[in-house]
């Protein structure tokens, strides 16, 4: 091959003239390829790509026998030649497993061109099955090949070598995380075969924890027939103590006073390496009204993946009624579909005695006992689990179960003639979240969360709450009453740090009430901008938002201002 190489004005460009035999043209008219080229070496590359793209066309012996810069025009003289194809690829070794996963039949070879890079993407599905079944050494080739007039006929064979299992799993790093707690929730247990997939899918369920943090990919050392794999993980202060203190204008106040609520949290994490974690929280939304919730995770029950928690929440709503609603769950994670749980749930709501009894009168409030059962499903591939900048999480949940309605001593048991005490209850539940990367320092969050409650028969004390921080932001915790509800988010977050960002956003809710003896949907929408960043105690927080709604217009002597600092340990 000679090559010549002239230098030209960088305005100047190069045409690429290609020359080839008569028997070769048809054969030439199957690929296309550039034909002016910015300067010489554009046009050289061009001529290179050219002659890899015939012989990814399956002719293989095509060559660029010479070429030469005259003027402003590179000549290149092609050799193409025959068209290979196969005449017959038989299986040589291949296990009917091998053959499912990898997709061959011997009849999608046969007269049919032969392709390079097809060959080669058989011989990786090959390959991924074994290094999915503790082969990680496997080898495949081609076996008793013979080629006659442009025609091949081959047998395709497997060595599997031999078979790799798991041998330990190392902690590296300034984790204290317990190796064996790993070990069973990414379900890579000494002995089972090697699994290239399995490993790669751990990361994902390892940036879900809070409390480590993964600071280079794992890495698997062979010895023999054993993997050893290792991870490097740093443990995150996850723990958490800390307080948030509310000043609203209060609704019950003719002279313009403040209502100060308040918020505390005790969240405890991976107790001891295990994996355990306990929560507890108390907040008071407004006045008279308190809420009380606990939480507590054991995973892998009797050294098994299953993880069982329990929790509890208390509703004290002013003088009107109290709710209490204990959960018990059993929940299975998976490395490739995430974690699905099973849970029963009881619910029990009272009216205290102070409560007006026009309400329940009027069917706007009951004593109620529900017990459900349901599913919930969840995917998280979120890349940080508390300041996450790319990444989706999917959230659905089902239940149903029954309610029975109980006797209030403020009525006459004639009322009760009246309404159905035992009926069937269904809810529905959903979370989306995808954050988009917006350049090196910021993100977009999409969120979209919603609950239905499914009942012929549903009671002011039963309903969701919806507003405040965590759901509506731009209104009073629990400012809306709801049967069904629906908020959509657009947050966008700009990192000045790891920790540490500014956000604007705007929620749009739509919620419903099917009470008894009224009706009301509306679409309320809130909006505004925040702050939070690391201090020597902690994370700072201030979040301020307006909102507008029937009950509300949208006027900065309405708006919400929540500060606060978090402390990790």
């Amino acid at each position: 091959m000679r090559q010549a190489h002239a230098q030209t004005k960088p305005a100047k460009q190069v045409a690429l003239k290609v020359h080839v035999a008569a028997d070769d043209k048809a054969a030439l008219q199957q690929v296309s390829y550039t034909a002016l080229l910015p300067d010489s070496a554009k046009a050289v590359q061009e001529a290179r790509s050219l002659v890899y793209r015939l012989q990814q066309e399956a002719y293989l012996l095509a060559s660029a026998d010479s070429m030469y810069l005259r003027q402003d025009t590179l000549h290149v003289k092609l050799y193409i030649g025959g068209r290979y194809e196969w005449a017959a690829l038989r299986n040589g070794n291949l296990s009917e497993g091998i053959l499912v996963e990898s997709g061959f039949r011997e009849k999608f070879y046969r007269d049919v061109p032969f392709k390079p890079a097809e060959y080669v993407k058989l011989q990786q599905r090959i390959l991924d099955y074994a290094e999915r079944n503790g082969y990680p050494f496997a080898t495949v080739w081609l076996d008793s090949v013979e080629i006659k007039n442009n025609r091949i006929e081959a047998a395709l064979m497997v060595e599997k070598a031999f078979v790799v299992t798991y041998d330990t799993l190392q902690v590296m790093g300034g984790s204290k995380t317990n190796p064996k707690f790993l070990m069973r929730y990414l379900q890579l247990y000494p002995g089972q075969p090697y699994n290239q997939d399995q490993v790669n899918m751990t990361q994902r369920m390892l940036t879900a924890l809070p409390y480590i943090k993964v600071t280079r990919p794992p890495q698997v050392r062979f010895a023999k027939d054993k993997a050893r794999v290792y991870y490097f993980l740093e443990d995150r202060q996850a723990n958490q103590l800390d307080g948030v203190v509310g000043f609203l204008p209060d609704p019950t106040s003719s002279k313009n006073k403040l209502l100060i609520t308040g918020e505390a949290n005790l969240n405890i994490r991976n107790i001891k390496g295990s994996g355990k974690q306990l929560g507890l929280q108390w907040r008071r939304v407004n006045r008279g009204s308190v809420i009380l919730n606990g939480e507590y995770l054991h995973p892998n029950l009797f050294g098994t993946p299953i993880e069982v928690g329990g929790r509890f929440n208390l509703l004290k709503q002013d003088s009107s009624f109290i709710t209490v609603q204990p959960r018990l769950q059993f929940a299975y994670y998976t490395l490739k579909y995430g974690k699905f749980s099973v849970f029963t749930e009881w619910r029990n709501s009272r009216i205290l005695s102070t409560a007006n009894p026009q309400s329940l009168r009027t069917l706007d409030l009951a004593d109620a006992q529900t017990t459900v059962y349901g599913l919930n499903y969840l995917w998280n591939n979120l890349d940080d689990f508390y300041f996450p900048k790319r990444g989706r999480l999917v959230e659905l949940q089902f239940s149903a179960g029954n309610k029975k309605v109980l006797r209030n001593p403020s009525l006459e048991q004639s009322f009760y003639d009246t309404i159905q005490q035992r009926s069937a209850q269904l809810s529905l539940g959903v979370r989306l979240e995808n954050f988009f990367r917006m350049g090196k320092s910021s993100a977009l969050l999409a969120r979209l969360k919603g609950e239905a409650l499914l009942n012929d028969q549903i009671f002011l004390n039963e309903m969701y709450r919806v507003g405040g921080l965590n759901s509506l932001r731009g209104f009073d915790d629990y400012f809306f009453y709801a049967s069904s509800f629906a908020v959509a988010t657009l947050e966008y977050r700009l990192f000045t740090a790891e920790d540490s960002y500014v956000l604007l956003f705007y929620d749009q809710g739509y919620y419903r009430s099917d009470l008894q003896a009224s009706f009301a949907q509306a679409y309320p929408f809130g909006l505004g901008g925040g702050i939070s960043f690391s201090t020597g105690a902690g994370i700072f927080q201030l979040i301020y938002a307006v909102g507008k709604s029937e009950q509300q217009p949208l006027s900065l002597k309405h708006s919400k201002i929540h500060f606060g600092i978090t402390s990790k340990f």
